[in-house]
């Protein structure tokens, strides 16, 4: 590989939440971390550059996103996902989950019912939580493979509670859903058939393995496009989680008019310059550090896909069809969620996100991060072996 995914980088002692803050999160020191969604990778070279010439500058005065960081966001999607993009109807905030509670805000009322399906990233949930909206579910069903949607019970559930707003995750976190045209088309219709407002998290859009194809919801048609915002960063693609910059596109110019006076009500005006340097310069230049570190991340799911199959055969891969973030089924293993969640840091050493953490659904299951280098991986299946063995 040109690119370098397997010299171990070290993070402790760099303010990592990931690496620094165990004792903190109520975990011992000695855990091997492999839960919070960042990569243990350093970001594209192109990146580094371009953040080491702003820094090099040394002048960090208020700043806008110019006509060339559009451009690079029409041509990031236009390429990568064949999907033609008006950047004019694009929205700069600190993060997708920050979106996220801006949109509920603008689009909603404090009582009203929001949908997600869960397991669902949980931040979906607080998001809901914490403005003062009802959180409404409607469960993936898991045939013990896959998950799909159950279509009746999503929409009887937006009738019987006068939903207006869904969340939908896609790839899906945590599941690693990858959701099909015919699947969304589906979810589209019955969203406009109930004037459901869709807010699309595709923030891990770019993370998927070969057999499958990430579709932007928005791209689905110009009715579903005026019915939705795609909530879109780079962070999750190239490890910028920490310069706080999202892109969120919304064509209707009313919702995208009230979300920006939504966001200066909280007195958010100017992107953070470094992230708006970084994201430029990821999209223009970094597609062949990302065509290569799927390829690194599809040999961490080999490795961990084939520890399971012949020492691990108590835990089930729920094959991810994208998102480096893998489900795994712990049913076998015969423990309570609260005493899984324990196995794994008292035992095993890891240090994962526990599937309750997603939702009631999520009994059983553990969340792994395995966009680290295989070395690591691999020290965390022998770890996993160990524990489970003591167990058998």
């Amino acid at each position: 590989m040109k690119f370098d995914f397997d010299t171990v980088i070290p993070r402790r002692n760099t303010n990592s939440i990931k690496y620094d803050f165990a004792e903190k999160f109520g975990k011992p020191a000695d855990v091997l971390p492999m839960w919070v969604a960042d990569m243990d990778f350093q970001t594209p070279p192109a990146v580094r550059e371009a953040l080491a010439a702003r820094a090099g500058h040394g002048i960090f005065g208020y700043s806008e996103p110019d006509r060339s960081y559009f451009d690079a966001l029409a041509n990031w999607f236009s390429t990568r996902h064949g999907w033609e993009v008006d950047p004019c109807t694009s929205v700069q905030t600190p993060g997708v989950v920050f979106a996220l509670c801006i949109l509920i805000r603008c689009l909603t009322r404090p009582g009203d019912a929001v949908l997600v399906q869960e397991p669902v990233y949980y931040w979906f949930q607080e998001s809901i939580r914490n403005n003062s909206r009802k959180i409404v579910v409607s469960e993936l069903v898991f045939d013990g493979r896959k998950y799909t949607i159950d279509f009746d019970d999503f929409e009887r559930k937006i009738i019987e509670n006068q939903v207006r707003l869904f969340i939908l995750c896609s790839p899906h976190n945590p599941v690693g859903r990858v959701w099909k045209k015919d699947e969304l088309e589906r979810l589209a219709e019955i969203c406009l058939r109930h004037h459901v407002f869709v807010i699309a998290d595709e923030i891990h859009g770019d993370f998927v393995y070969p057999g499958h194809r990430h579709l932007v919801f928005a791209s689905l048609s110009k009715e579903i496009a005026d019915h939705c915002a795609v909530c879109t960063a780079p962070s999750k693609t190239f490890n910028l989680a920490a310069l706080e910059t999202a892109n969120i596109f919304i064509a209707d110019d009313r919702i995208r008019a009230a979300v920006r006076k939504e966001l200066g009500s909280l007195g958010f005006f100017q992107p953070n310059i470094m992230g708006l340097d970084a994201c430029r310069a990821a999209y223009q230049s970094g597609a062949e550090w990302l065509d290569q570190l799927i390829e690194y991340l599809n040999g961490n799911l080999f490795l961990m896909r084939e520890t399971f199959r012949t020492l691990l055969p108590q835990l089930q891969l729920v094959e991810p069809e994208g998102t480096y973030l893998p489900w795994v089924n712990c049913a076998k293993l015969g423990l309570s969620a609260p005493e899984l969640d324990r196995f794994m840091v008292e035992r095993a050493k890891l240090w994962l996100d526990g599937g309750t953490m997603f939702g009631a659904s999520g009994a059983g299951f553990q969340r792994f991060n395995i966009a680290v280098p295989r070395s690591v991986l691999r020290q965390a299946l022998a770890r996993l072996e160990n524990a489970v063995r003591q167990i058998s």
